[in-house]
């Protein structure tokens, strides 16, 4: 997996977490922002594709 696809996926995990309804796995979430994280990624990284995944920019 490269850098951006774990981006990619870890912004999607988040998102279908569903925030404080907690809708999947939060250990999925957990390992998917691990996976970006160890992958040299920032938070500014995922939040920035959780936007653009959004529509939102």
């Amino acid at each position: 997996m490269d850098k951006q696809t774990a981006i990619e996926e870890a912004a999607r995990e988040v998102l279908a977490h569903g925030g404080p309804d907690c809708l999947t796995d939060p250990k999925q979430v957990t390992r998917a922002m691990v996976r970006a994280h160890d992958l040299g990624a920032t938070e500014e990284d995922i939040t920035a594709e959780m936007r653009r995944q959004r529509g939102n920019g």
